[in-house]
């Protein structure tokens, strides 16, 4: 841990940087014009961590879409 760097701790007295703790993996390939467009970007916006960029670029598509697949009350075309 950091210095100056707390642990939070939940209601269940369970440590909130042990639960956020990534221990899994998931593994990608990319043909080359993909991996040599993910370079040129991370070069181009200097992305010096591209595991964080990937996994925040995912999470944040999968936010997203979850968001807007979200179950109403009231279907689209009745809310116009």
């Amino acid at each position: 841990m950091k210095k100056g760097q707390q642990n939070s701790v939940n209601v269940k007295g369970v440590s909130r940087r042990s639960t956020m703790l990534r221990n899994r993996t998931v593994t990608i390939t990319l043909n080359d014009p993909e991996y040599k467009a993910l370079e040129r970007y991370c070069i181009k916006y200097k992305i010096t961590n591209r595991a964080r960029f990937i996994r925040e670029s995912l999470m944040k598509i999968i936010i997203t879409r979850m968001s807007e697949d979200y179950p109403s009350l009231f279907g689209e075309n009745e809310m116009r």
